[in-house]
């Protein structure tokens, strides 16, 4: 008879031990990202110091304003060429990132959902007669909130493919309109 409480307290730490552990999976990801993006950034900016200053050197070693034009403009594409990689390095990070946090997260709630399912199955073996509408009514609800957490699953795949599509697309164009504007900088 006091199988039922007992259960429930199991349960309900199951439960809580189960949300502690996404929840540690979760920010171990996310310092993983951050550490990657922290890394990206110094690599960055290091390597922007030192062509920054290769490159204002080279400008005033100009010896004509032809010549400074000429200089500035044949740096552009590179430029923009390195900007369009640093963009694309972000977005492999996050997208590695959320890709992670995906994973984990359908692993944390799918052992979840096995739990509450086996708690729901013991529990209705013991359930006094007449509960049968009442235990098929939880089920339902269980396998409608499953159904629920599939579509909200594909939906976020979907416009995470989405971003990515589009980002994409933008470090493209930004890509072309990089090489289109050089040769014009280089002419000056």
């Amino acid at each position: 008879m006091f199988a039922i409480p007992e259960q429930f307290s199991n349960a309900t730490k199951a439960n809580f031990e189960s949300q502690f552990a996404i929840f540690s999976s979760l920010t171990a990801k996310t310092f993983e990202g951050m550490e990657k993006l922290v890394e990206l950034n110094i690599t960055a900016a290091r390597a922007s110091l030192e062509e920054s200053q290769a490159a204002a050197r080279q400008l005033m070693s100009a010896k004509d304003p032809q010549e400074f034009f000429s200089l500035a403009g044949a740096q552009a594409q590179p430029n923009a060429e390195k900007a369009v990689s640093y963009a694309r390095q972000v977005a492999a990070i996050a997208a590695g990132t959320q890709a992670e946090f995906t994973k984990a997260a359908e692993v944390q709630i799918a052992e979840t959902n096995r739990k509450v399912v086996s708690l729901v199955d013991e529990v209705s073996k013991n359930a006094p007669a007449g509960s049968e509408n009442v235990v098929a009514a939880l089920k339902a609800s269980i396998g409608n909130a499953n159904a629920g957490y599939e579509q909200l699953t594909k939906t976020t795949k979907q416009a995470v493919e989405t971003l990515e599509t589009n980002m994409n697309a933008a470090v493209s164009q930004f890509t072309q309109a990089a090489q289109k504007a050089a040769p014009k900088a280089a002419k000056k």
